[in-house]
């Protein structure tokens, strides 16, 4: 057997990768191991250094969260969940977790798992139903597993390497060690959402000849937070082009040959929550990709939000969610049209096809734009924005191309004028009062920095969400608990529901480890459209306090906040 194609190198080259902080470093280090593989063996390994248990453009998914992989490595070692859980507080990490306990059971270990096998591991336990039979087949694997093999399949089955590495980054390893322009590379992932693919493809030269493959989601370009109008001013000093900002989840929508899907922001398909758009997308005159927003609305009237979250949570929307929250999909961009990919075309012409693909009214229609070459008049657009019900505007250059995951200068957003932090709620609590049968107290964390993935606790609120919403994460935090205290009362939970909070100031604390605290947070809403990774950094919490230094009123103008939407 090949030493190279086994899951124990595939965990050394990510040890090594972990080591170093060094862009450049961890490129070389990965590019050296992706070289020595196989072709089956780089598809593998690719998809699985960048986050990937699939390829994109493949829909199956594992289902396994934290209790199953929790019972399965007591299963496989003979810990109990009691034993586990106070060395997770102290690792943070359920990969590391595995490790540990692996090497406590001081058996001999001869690492014999495949990258092969790993692959087909994680099909079965796709295909796998029920969850005593997912935790059998995963604690019949770890058994056999050394602490490091141990390790990477908790790691790739929690969906986070957490070793400093980024798509990105893979693809900048793929384009170092074969040679090819790292332009090509990352055109030809977008277009065959498969980074193990597009890996082969590298290695003999054959990036150019690829063609779209529709039906996996292409990574949203994001906007910047614009401080102040004289911001706006020096980012674009000619001519630009200004949409209402809408208070809805972001949506990509494919459409070919009769067939449609929706996806969000997470990557996720929504197709099913949103029923009535399909016709509509279904009678296009083309096949297209179009990104957009898909917002809560009666005819022209935008709905609060909060109605659009009713729909967010359910697998089934029945015809009476369908009549009472009606949603309307906004499209504003056009990334793929009659066989053409637009991505590099400015925004001006996209929005030109876009204008001759879709109505102006309807549950599909184009968004508003106004071109406008004076910062002075977005005063008056920006109130005129929150009037008709949405949170305030984007400002776009109409010669920008359309740069999938993204965040630079090309798109600014003006919000709303308080601050607000989007973060992960770590830890949950029993409420007390009417409240005391709910896990109703969230503790939430932000992320210490766009490289590194370790969550920071800020803050914890109690009040925000409606008795319903906490009904349905009370059962979710349940089944997705790390551990308990307090015979239940406390219990750290997996950091993926993402909320958005408001707060009166930000200040100094040595209670939580990222050195600050907010005062009287807030519950805005939930952000089931965000992931982990798009969570505020503590940079962001920095700027906020350096923004607010010295104020009577610590609440920024708009745009200064929010990152990570």
């Amino acid at each position: 057997m090949s030493t190279t194609g086994t899951l124990q190198a595939f965990a050394e080259c990510a040890e090594a990768v972990a080591a170093t902080t060094k862009k450049l470093e961890k490129a070389a280090i990965l590019g050296s191991y992706l070289e020595t593989l196989s072709d089956p063996d780089l598809t593998r390994a690719a998809r699985y250094f960048a986050g990937h248990q699939f390829a994109m453009s493949d829909s199956r998914t594992t289902n396994v969260g934290g209790s199953i992989i929790t019972a399965a490595l007591s299963e496989a070692t003979g810990f109990s969940g009691d034993d586990m859980s106070p060395r997770y507080v102290r690792l943070g990490d359920p990969g590391e977790l595995a490790e540990e306990i692996m090497k406590e059971t001081k058996r001999a270990f001869n690492p014999t798992i495949t990258l092969a096998e790993t692959e087909s591991l994680l099909a079965r336990l796709s295909e796998t139903r029920g969850i005593k039979n997912k935790t059998a087949l995963l604690a019949a694997v770890l058994h056999r597993a050394s602490p490091l093999e141990a390790k990477y399949i908790v790691k790739l089955l929690a969906g986070d390497l957490r070793i400093g590495l980024r798509e990105g980054l893979v693809e900048d390893a793929i384009a170092r060690i074969f040679r090819q322009p790292l332009a090509d590379v990352a055109y030809a992932n977008m277009l065959l959402g498969d980074i193990g693919e597009t890996a082969t493809r590298a290695r003999v030269g054959d990036l150019r000849d690829v063609n779209m493959r529709l039906f996996h989601p292409i990574k949203f370009m994001l906007a910047t937070p614009a401080a102040d109008l004289t911001d706006v001013a020096r980012t674009m000093p000619e001519e630009f082009l200004i949409e209402d900002k809408f208070d809805g989840i972001r949506a990509q929508a494919h459409v070919e040959s009769g067939r449609v899907a929706i996806y969000s922001r997470t990557m996720d398909e929504v197709t099913h929550r949103f029923p009535e758009l399909v016709e509509p997308l279904r009678a296009l005159p083309t096949d297209v990709i179009i990104d957009g927003e898909i917002v809560p609305a009666n005819g022209d009237v935008i709905l609060p939000f909060s109605e659009l979250q009713k729909r967010l949570g359910r697998k089934n929307v029945g015809t009476q969610l369908l009549t009472a929250v009606p949603v309307v999909l906004v499209a504003y961009d056009l990334l793929y049209a009659g066989g053409k990919v637009l991505i590099d075309q400015p925004l001006s012409e996209r929005r030109h096809l876009l204008g001759q693909v879709v109505p102006d009214r309807g549950p599909l229609r184009m968004s508003q734009g106004k071109l406008l070459a004076d910062p002075a008049m977005l005063d008056d657009e920006f109130e005129l924005a929150r009037g008709r019900g949405n949170e305030g505007l984007m400002i776009k250059s109409p010669s920008s191309s359309y740069k999938p995951g993204r965040r630079g200068r090309d798109w600014l957003k003006l919000k709303r004028a308080i601050a607000t932090l989007d973060v992960v709620v770590t830890a949950v609590e029993v409420g007390h009062g009417k409240r005391r049968n709910l896990l109703s107290d969230y503790t939430f964390a932000v992320r210490r920095s766009g490289e590194d993935d370790q969550l920071l606790n800020i803050g914890k609120a109690y009040s925000g969400l409606t008795d319903q919403e906490l009904t349905e994460l009370t059962e979710w935090f349940k089944k997705h608990t790390l551990q308990e205290y307090g015979h239940g009362r406390v219990r750290l939970v997996e950091p993926t529901v993402v909320i958005e909070v408001t707060f009166d100031r930000i200040q100094p604390s040595k209670r939580h480890k990222s050195g600050y605290a907010l005062r009287f947070p807030r519950i805005l809403r939930l952000r089931p459209d965000k992931t982990t990774p798009e969570i505020d950094t503590l940079e962001t919490v920095r700027r906020l306090v350096e923004s607010t230094a010295g104020k009577e009123n610590s609440r920024p103008a708009p745009g200064e906040t929010d990152e990570s939407g």
